[in-house]
């Protein structure tokens, strides 16, 4: 018995795995960021038991205003995340992936955009990270780059260079099969 995966079977794989992936983004944006609220505006005493068990006390001690920074740059590479599997869940919910015409303004146009998310996540992550090392230089508790979510900035950005390229690969693809069309 032969078991045979075909590509729409394979993307509607992805299409689950991606919403669950979304879905998590999602909850972890929300928790850093209505926290972070939460901590600024009702509660400060529930610093110490930040999103996730982190213990941002020491920081929102030492000044409230690099409290709400670190956190904001948080949220924001979280949400931007979250943003970046709503796109790939939408792509595949609205079946604009043709795979007999690969080659599309609308697929151009989503890896494009993937690019800028993953460009701007590298930046703001890379931003969080040397932020919260400049905070632990100043005599501040933090805690580590991967709990906060930080980490991999140069991966991030690695990656939206190399969508850049493809991007500029479909570009092209675009040019040669609108080219041949009208060749026919």
């Amino acid at each position: 018995m032969e078991i045979r995966i075909t590509t729409s079977h394979m993307l509607k794989v992805l299409h689950v795995i991606a919403w669950i992936i979304f879905v998590g983004l999602c909850i972890d944006a929300g928790g850093f960021l209505s926290n972070a609220v939460y901590v600024s505006t009702i509660n400060p005493a529930y610093a110490k038991h930040f999103w996730l068990n982190n213990d941002f006390s020491v920081l929102y001690a030492f000044d409230k205003g690099h409290f709400l920074v670190q956190t904001m740059l948080i949220s924001i590479v979280a949400i931007m995340k979250a943003i970046m599997f709503y796109m790939i869940v939408k792509l595949l919910y609205d079946k604009k992936l043709n795979l007999a015409r690969p080659f599309n303004k609308e697929v151009r146009h989503f890896i494009s955009l993937l690019s800028y998310l993953s460009l701007g996540i590298g930046l703001f992550a890379y931003a969080g990270a040397n932020y919260a090392d400049w905070l632990m230089r100043q005599g501040v508790t933090m805690p580590d780059i991967e709990s906060l979510k930080l980490g991999g900035a140069d991966v991030w950005l690695f990656m939206g260079i190399i969508l850049l390229v493809i991007a500029q690969i479909f570009k092209k693809g675009i040019e040669i099969q609108t080219e041949n069309e009208l060749t026919v």
